[in-house]
């Protein structure tokens, strides 16, 4: 996966410095995600980058950056609070809607799902928002700030220690966190919302995951993240937060469950032994829906051709055709005789070559199709069986259709006796 590293203003002209994970070079860009991590942490925090990597390897490119004054962020810490932090998230939000995709999914970790509660309804790309181990609000972390009241109230500020760093904080961080003491706005988040919290948290307790579920309007879901500690400082903890939320997130964000490919809508009704091809979506000219009465796929041309890239193109469809059928009759034939065969790889392209030998290429050029198919099989076979096993490559049924030059017939609905 690649690293994009992006550098934006804040409110305060600041300079934001952030992370744009995006998917595997073989792995489209489905919908972009925005990740807010947890107070005084910063973009690197084990949990965060974990979940954005594995969010990444399932089609969703996610941003997270450093809060202002941490991190590779501008800004002194002490002139932050959290109403700053949201008005960061928004900053962050238009980065991407500026140089990408505005943001589809919002994430927040800790006080970061706070944060993302407040600011989703000032974002009207936002179709989902799940929140990690989040308190209901802001004014939670007040409880790490009780032994710094006196010297605030003395100096107007102090240094408070919060994990294993010291921190200047001022008064006015105090007075912001009681401005967002109440959940009230989580019931106008008008968003599907997901809540994971462990019921082990020591940091935030899940009584406060109790408040942001029943604030929140449905659609809403609650998953208990088992055995997890805050920081999920467990790699599993955060992959199954990530695998959960694609899974989730899909339905809203037109997703397949995989995270690589757009939802194909609803399933047409197709009969024994047919396929229907449909369209999908006027704004992605080339996606097409492929259904048979079982299963779905979809198939696109790539972005310089003026496709989205979100599925195998006709031509790689065939091949793909083509060598299942060979390693299938390979396969069969290879157990049928009792061959000591390992594996089975068919690696297939396909060219259009110029017919210099074609007799009627002296007077009007033509092209012919070339299939290439090569194929490497593992085990212990003498050269005799190679040999035949060769043969039988070429005998499968879909080689044969093609070597047969099928007969295609093309014909209106209505004018089809089966319609």
């Amino acid at each position: 996966m690649a690293r994009i590293k992006l550098e934006f203003p804040n409110a305060n002209g600041q300079t934001l410095v952030g992370l744009l994970e995006t998917p595997p070079e073989r792995v489209p860009v489905v919908r972009y995600a925005l990740f807010a991590h947890c107070f005084t942490c910063s973009k690197d925090v084990a949990a965060t980058s974990r979940i954005s990597r594995a969010l990444a390897e399932r089609g969703i490119a996610v941003l997270r950056f450093d809060f202002t004054g941490l991190g590779n962020s501008d800004g002194d810490f002490a002139n932050t609070n959290f109403s700053s932090n949201v008005h960061d998230l928004l900053a962050a939000a238009r980065k991407l809607e500026q140089d990408f995709e505005a943001p589809a999914l919002l994430v927040g970790h800790s006080l970061g799902g706070a944060a993302v509660l407040a600011a989703a309804p000032q974002l009207p790309s936002v179709q989902a928002v799940a929140t990690i181990a989040s308190p209901a609000t802001a004014a939670h972390v007040k409880h790490l700030l009780t032994g710094a009241r006196d010297q605030l109230a003395e100096r107007g500020e102090a240094e408070v220690q919060i994990g294993y760093r010291r921190f200047r904080i001022r008064q006015q961080l105090l007075d912001d966190l009681d401005r967002y003491a109440a959940p009230d706005h989580i019931r106008q988040l008008g968003r599907p919302l997901l809540v994971f919290h462990s019921p082990l948290d020591t940091i935030v307790d899940i009584s406060e995951a109790a408040k942001i579920y029943q604030s929140a309007l449905h659609p809403k879901s609650f998953i208990s993240l088992d055995k997890a500690d805050h920081m999920l400082t467990n790699r599993e903890d955060a992959e199954y937060v990530a695998e959960t939320l694609v899974a989730w997130a899909s339905r809203y964000l037109g997703i397949k469950r995989h995270g690589f490919e757009t939802s194909t809508g609803t399933a047409p009704k197709v009969a024994s032994g047919e396929v229907v091809v449909t369209e999908i979506e006027t704004d992605t000219p080339f996606l097409r829906g492929l259904y048979t009465q079982r299963h779905q796929w979809q198939a696109d041309e790539p972005k310089p051709a003026g496709g989205s890239d979100l599925g195998p193109t006709p031509y790689e469809l065939l091949l793909m055709a083509l060598g299942a059928c060979t390693s299938m009759t390979l396969r069969q034939y290879a157990k049928r005789q009792g061959l000591s065969v390992d594996d089975i790889e068919v690696i297939l392209s396909h060219t259009r070559d110029h017919a210099e030998d074609c007799a009627a290429s002296a007077e009007r050029p033509v092209k012919i199709d070339r299939i290439v198919q090569r194929i490497d099989i593992h085990g212990h076979l003498s050269a005799l069986e190679r040999e035949r096993l060769l043969e039988v490559a070429e005998r499968c049924p879909v080689h044969r259709t093609l070597d047969a030059n099928p007969r295609i017939e093309t014909r209106y609905v209505e004018d089809d006796p089966k319609a």
